[in-house]
């Protein structure tokens, strides 16, 4: 009888040493991740998506100078009917530069402000705008980039999960008014540097060949 207490005892204090039914089943639903190889991660994503935004800027100049001296060769020839086509052609390209332009300009900002991350107390004010950003540009970037589409769904994703895990971790309120109002200003800087660009860096389309829906939508 004393062996067989002493092997009870023995299994009991075995199993005791290990972790209890409530560790386990914290360890089973959720384990913590540390935030800073998630916010890492999420830049590194980041950094590629502006590279293939600045190889989509690079395809659309090259297509852009093509069509312009499409432009310049009608006008030269007095064909104002090819030169109104091509003219109207060269707008919607011009559009889509800005748009991939102001894009990959706001994802800069956002790659940057991620670098600057120290502590858990950046992480709600650097992270709630850039996840508002990025939900804000999803349609022009899928639209610029359709292959980044699951990519940039990702990126956002990441994101927040790392903003919803710093806000339970920290104990903070997320102050989401204040969160779109910076991820506004982004991208009005954006908007106010990609158009400044496309001035500097795309010939003035010749006067009178543009319909005038074009040319306001261009000017807008």
């Amino acid at each position: 009888m004393n062996g067989l207490s002493m092997s009870f005892t023995s299994k009991w204090q075995k199993e005791d040493k290990g972790p209890g039914f409530v560790d386990k089943l914290r360890g089973t639903v959720r384990p913590p991740t540390p935030l800073k190889p998630q916010i890492e991660q999420a830049n590194r994503q980041i950094r590629l998506l502006i590279a293939q935004l600045d190889g989509t800027v690079n395809r659309i100049k090259q297509r852009d100078s093509t069509i312009f001296k499409n432009v310049v060769s009608s006008l030269a020839k007095h064909d104002m009917q090819h030169a109104a086509v091509y003219a109207n052609e060269l707008a919607e390209v011009r559009k889509m530069g800005k748009m991939v332009t102001q894009a990959q300009l706001a994802m800069e900002q956002i790659s940057l402000r991620l670098g600057t991350i120290t502590d858990l107390g950046e992480i709600a004010t650097t992270l709630a705008p850039a996840v508002s950003v990025i939900r804000n540009m999803k349609e022009s970037l899928t639209m610029a980039l359709p292959e980044a589409d699951k990519e940039i769904s990702e990126i956002s994703g990441l994101l927040s999960n790392v903003l919803i895990d710093a806000s339970t971790t920290g104990g903070f309120s997320l102050n989401f008014d204040a969160a779109n109002e910076d991820a506004q200003k982004v991208l009005e800087e954006a908007a106010t540097v990609a158009e400044q660009r496309m001035k500097e860096s795309f010939p003035e389309i010749p006067a009178g060949v543009l319909t005038r829906e074009e040319d306001e939508g261009l000017t807008a």
